[in-house]
């Protein structure tokens, strides 16, 4: 099978992201201490990725990324490879059940624009590792994702001065997405996953009440659960998802037919931890219903994603990719258990639309989840197993 047959979700597929090795880990500490330069940094980049894919097609797998090895975050780096974007220190990280993560965000400079930008050249490097029986895939964080970044409390203020029309900054983001998917595809990449959180916020009333970047302090939620603000919740939450919407379509509305493009959403996923809580409900008939993808990759591994029934909202032919094991605990799940799931998502979605995964990547940040990479690809091999038994 060639890589233009190849087509992403597979039956058994992951959703980007690998731990990181420790010589990996320490030459980016060593690059940070000015005790090498970019280039010998780059050196041991490359080394990395040339071992994981190697071991991505060892264990079996169809579609494979370079696991986001050049990246200290799963969103911001894209964001700081925009023109008139640049990496900001702030006073606070975002909020993570049980952890806070490093203070950084995406500041805007001047008007975006989405030409150059260095992943192209990491793709490249990617897909000349595939062979034609391995689909290269990228992933880079969603529009919504860029725009809420922009509209954090830290940021808004100079997102405003640059764009004070909201419908302008919209229609850059649009533009500049647009710029870089077309320079992508002319670099040969047939599958762009758009990574978004946003969604997984707006089903949390503490999130979406105040805008799905907006974090809020522990004395601003009431016994209720609920931060309350100067917006209605309910009817906020169905402005902020109309404007996502808007903008992720925009952004891929000119896309070339022949890229497949997908979107993964899942409620935060930090150093094992998690930020939001909530079911697909309150997002399901514009999500599911409106967003022009060919597959959902989606978080059901916990109670904290709600029950299946969303998926009814899924419109035409879309795909639902289930990411029913965990990429945050080392325990591994029963395959037992997970093929019930799966048979228990056919009331909603038919079993040749479905796929399986893991809920997320396993370093959505180069700290990486806690377990271990024989952890991380036990996972992925029982995710194999449970594909065949259920599909094959």
């Amino acid at each position: 099978m060639s890589q233009a047959q190849l087509h992403a979700p597979f039956h058994a597929d992951i959703v980007g992201s690998f731990l990181r090795p420790q010589y990996l880990h320490d030459a980016r500490s060593q690059f940070a201490n000015g005790q090498i330069d970019a280039e010998q940094l780059k050196a041991v980049e490359d080394k990395a990725i040339i071992e994981l894919v190697e071991k991505q097609k060892a264990a079996g797998l169809k579609g494979i990324t370079d696991g986001e090895y050049r990246r200290s975050w799963w969103h911001l780096d894209f964001m700081w490879g925009l023109n008139g974007v640049v990496k900001k220190a702030i006073p606070k990280g975002y909020i993570f059940a049980d952890v806070e993560t490093r203070p950084e965000s995406a500041e805007l400079t001047g008007k975006i624009t989405g030409e150059n930008h260095p992943f192209i050249e990491h793709f490249k490097f990617l897909a000349n590792l595939a062979g034609p029986s391995h689909l290269p895939r990228l992933t880079i964080p969603a529009p919504a994702q860029f725009l809420a970044e922009l509209e954090r409390p830290d940021n808004v203020k100079k997102t405003q001065e640059i764009y004070p029309d909201n419908n302008e900054l919209i229609n850059d983001i649009a533009k500049a997405y647009q710029t870089f998917i077309k320079e992508l595809y002319n670099a040969g990449c047939r599958n762009l996953q758009l990574d978004d959180c946003t969604w997984g916020m707006l089903v949390d009333p503490k999130f979406a009440s105040r805008g799905a970047a907006d974090t809020p302090s522990p004395e601003e939620v009431c016994s209720c659960g609920h931060s309350h603000g100067t917006l209605d919740h309910t009817a906020n939450v169905a402005d902020i998802a109309e404007k996502y919407l808007k903008v992720n379509n925009d952004s891929i509305a000119n896309a070339p037919t022949e890229i497949v493009i997908n979107t993964h959403v899942c409620r935060g996923n930090y150093r094992s931890t998690w930020a939001a809580s909530g079911g697909y409900a309150p997002i399901a008939k514009v999500l599911f219903g409106k967003e022009n993808v060919n597959a959902y990759y989606l978080e059901f591994d916990t109670d904290r994603a709600g029950d299946f029934s969303p998926l009814a909202e899924v419109t035409g032919d879309k795909k639902v990719v289930l990411g029913l094991v965990s990429s945050k605990i080392p325990e591994l799940e029963d395959a037992d258990a997970i093929a019930a799931r799966i048979k228990e998502a056919t009331q909603y979605i038919p079993l040749e639309r479905l796929y399986l995964s893991t809920q997320c990547g396993f370093a959505s940040t180069e700290e990486g989840n806690n377990l271990s990479e024989q952890q991380q690809w036990d996972k992925i091999a029982l995710v194999r197993e449970v594909a065949k038994r259920v599909w094959e």
